[in-house]
């Protein structure tokens, strides 16, 4: 698997193989740091973290990831600099692709992040878009595989809002991964038609099935039931509107039942606000493992930066 000098927007563009070698490696690094075994692949390695969304995950993620391998991260946030406001995001890439070797970029316009790495000339990273969220994506494969084992042929059921970056991001990783997905949620919220039959092109290829339903009998038989805030960051304003439409999808002790299964476990990107997507009861149950979600975004970004920019 060579990935190196390539970007990481969105899983669309990798191949199965190369998104699996990702976790290979994810899992070697996280193994390494268990046993107190650090890199040097990112030495001398400068890597600007540019912050339009605030977040606990991601930030910390990269900075220590990058510290792990030897780098230095440098957090910008919308106060630190210029992107779009007074310089263009073109100029503004093009003074960063100059001082340092890698970027990160969450924030809310999905072409943002496309035209730094159009610009920059380094790779550049997506750790939050309007549209997608892939590093959250390898870090929830990378947790089923160690609660779950082999992945492909697993159930998978997103419940919430289906049009938002979580649900637009497993509806591409779980359609080249051959894992099972329903997404879960009422008519209003459901994910565009076009990125839809993208997945099941992808879904088609690796054996497996894409659902959109408003039916909670699709939870039958999952592996996995995952949820998310219903209004994400820049959505305050519909929080009333989200309640009054997805309080039937609220993930609860009767809907883990429904699934049939005493395996199944509980997933989240966090943070969650528990009495709405989640109940209290069921995230802190022995079925949910989101803090060993929250530690893998380390393994699993560290693994992309090392993969991209680290030196062999």
């Amino acid at each position: 698997m060579d990935l190196h000098g390539r970007s990481f927007l969105t899983l669309k563009d990798f191949t199965p193989e190369e998104i699996g070698g990702l976790l290979d490696l994810a899992a070697e690094l996280k193994a390494k740091k268990k046993q107190g075994i650090y890199g040097t692949s990112l030495l001398h390695k400068n890597i600007a973290l540019i912050f339009e969304k605030p977040s606990t995950r991601t930030r910390c993620a990269f900075t220590v990831g990058a510290q792990d391998e030897g780098g230095n991260a440098e957090y910008l946030g919308v106060h630190d600099i210029q992107l779009g406001g007074k310089e263009s995001v073109e100029d503004t890439a093009r003074v960063l692709g100059r001082m340092f070797d890698g970027i990160e970029f969450r924030g809310f316009k999905h072409k943002t992040v496309e035209d730094l790495a159009r610009y920059s000339g380094v790779p550049v990273w997506n750790g939050l878009t309007d549209d997608f969220h892939p590093t959250q994506i390898l870090a929830d494969f990378l947790t089923m595989r160690e609660h779950l084992g082999e992945i492909r042929g697993r159930k998978l059921c997103f419940l919430g809002d289906g049009r938002n970056n979580m649900a637009n991001s497993f509806l591409v990783g779980c359609g080249k991964m051959g894992v099972n997905l329903s997404i879960i949620a009422p008519k209003e919220l459901w994910p565009e038609e076009g990125l839809t039959e993208l997945a099941r092109s992808y879904a088609e290829e690796a054996g497996s099935r894409i659902v959109i339903s408003e039916s909670l009998d699709e939870v039958e038989g999952a592996d996995v039931i995952y949820t998310d805030v219903w209004a994400s960051m820049g959505e305050e304003d519909k929080a009333a509107e989200r309640i009054r439409l997805l309080s039937p999808y609220q993930v609860n002790r009767a809907l883990m039942e429904k699934t049939g299964k005493k395996t199944t476990i509980f997933m989240h990107c966090l943070p969650a606000v528990k009495g709405n997507e989640v109940t209290e009861e069921v995230f802190e149950s022995a079925s949910s493992v989101v803090f060993d979600e929250a530690e893998n975004r380390m393994h699993t970004i560290k693994a992309v930066m090392v993969a991209t920019l680290g030196e062999k």
